[in-house]
């Protein structure tokens, strides 16, 4: 699944050739998405788009009378191309513009997203619940400290829960909680407060650092240029079960939390 840098890899990508520019029309080819495209969608004809923000993993296409929410579920992209280019077997979704290029939603698994909002896009149901964003200054040592307060799940488990933070997914949870030294198994109420501290630092420097370098290259994942991201060659844990840990002359452990993989060294994680 996409992650917060490759969702933000890809509205960086996309923004410059969106913005200011007229929706011309809206084409629907398959409506069987995670949640059925609605007909409001095509609402979107005739406007200007203002802008392209993200709330988690939400791509947000900015119009002055509401807001076209994108998910690229399990293996969504984007791109933006000119009308020739021959058409995917999963393209579902387009959004022409009055300069004859287009923005295509291609999705295999179909676990993506089209939703049409008018009104404060912080006020809708899949977002008005979520944390702060990690990379956001209300992100801090004192937040995550309070939230973890005899909290008996997992810090990792607690690191993941988006109504905690946003965008803290599988990959970036186990290589902050390498950085910092923390087991991922340790629960959240038993972890001091200048450790967390670290443990906030290393969220954003993870994050950061795998936004500025394209986000991680994933089976299913190209971002908009349709070139994979680089971060994956850099990643110290993650997908590295029985391979020397980088900093110690331990062996990287694989564990299965909440039915996801994670990926540790025993030796400097405690």
């Amino acid at each position: 699944m996409p992650e917060l840098p490759e969702v933000e890899t890809t509205r960086r990508g996309i923004l410059p050739h969106l913005r200011g520019e007229l929706v011309s029309n809206v084409i629907v080819r398959n409506p069987a998405m995670r949640w059925p495209i609605e007909k409001n969608v095509n609402r979107i004809t005739g406007m200007t788009i203002t802008g392209v923000s993200r709330r988690a993993k939400y791509l947000l296409i900015e119009c002055s009378a509401g807001t076209l929410m994108l998910h690229l579920g399990m293996s969504g992209s984007l791109r933006v191309c000119q009308p020739d280019i021959p058409l995917k077997k999963h393209d579902h979704f387009i959004m022409q513009l009055k300069n004859g290029t287009e923005l295509r939603l291609h999705d295999p698994r179909r676990f993506g997203a089209v939703i049409w909002h008018e009104g404060a896009i912080n006020d809708h149901s899949l977002i008005n619940h979520l944390g702060p964003e990690p990379l956001d200054h209300d992100f801090h040592a004192d937040y995550l400290h309070r939230s973890c307060r005899d909290r008996k799940t997992s810090i990792k488990q607690h690191i993941m829960n988006g109504k905690v933070v946003v965008g803290v997914g599988n990959i970036y949870a186990s290589e902050a909680l390498f950085r910092s030294g923390i087991h991922p198994k340790r629960l959240a109420g038993r972890i001091s407060k200048p450790r967390l501290e670290r443990l906030v630092d290393e969220i954003k420097s993870v994050l950061d650092e795998a936004i500025n370098q394209g986000g991680t290259t994933l089976r299913d994942f190209l971002n908009e240029s349709g070139q994979p991201g680089y971060f994956k060659q850099r990643l110290a844990v993650y997908d590295r079960e029985k391979d020397r840990c980088i900093s110690c002359a331990g062996t990287i452990r694989r564990i299965v939390i909440s039915n996801r993989s994670t990926f540790y060294c025993p030796t400097c994680q405690k």
